[in-house]
């Protein structure tokens, strides 16, 4: 049973919000779960599915350095991993903000995950769908109402 409450998009904050998540995370990577934890963060802003943070020490796959980067105006600078688990490979899966803003520091070290690039995500026991678009790494859960960005036409808001 989820423990998730219906949240709006639209109701979330410009800038964006971080608040400790401790519903179960998981996540299967070619054929095992790599994570397993209630130590997570989540970051809430508007017109976006909520972006969970790991504790590294949770992830159970090899992260290798993928090169390249993006800036988030809230955030700081991010730098981006694949994930490895065997011979299989998720070509920059994750990212992380080494040295975050002050407002985020708390997720310092954490590792987000691209849920399209994965077996399967859940939240809560619920499964997850990607964020629409192939740049924000948002998690849709079925509580969400509201419009996610991400589709054509929708990156810009």
């Amino acid at each position: 049973m989820s423990n998730l409450v219906e949240e709006n998009v639209q109701d979330y904050p410009r800038p964006p919000r971080l608040e400790p998540f401790e519903g179960r995370i998981q996540v299967t990577f070619a054929g095992r779960v790599i994570v397993d934890t209630t130590a997570g963060w989540r970051v809430l802003e508007t017109h976006h599915a909520p972006t969970y943070y790991l504790p590294p020490e949770s992830v159970e796959a090899d992260l290798l350095p993928a090169g390249g980067g993006s800036l988030c105006e809230w955030k700081g600078r991010a730098e981006y991993f694949s994930i490895k688990v065997g011979t299989a490979i998720a070509p920059q899966a994750a990212w992380r903000y080494a040295r975050p803003t002050k407002a985020f520091e708390s997720i310092a070290g954490y590792l987000a995950i691209y849920a399209h690039a994965m077996d399967a995500v859940s939240v809560a026991g619920v499964p997850v769908t990607p964020q629409p678009g192939s740049f924000y790494g948002g998690w849709v859960t079925p509580n969400l109402r509201g419009t996610v960005k991400g589709a054509p036409g929708t990156e810009g808001w």
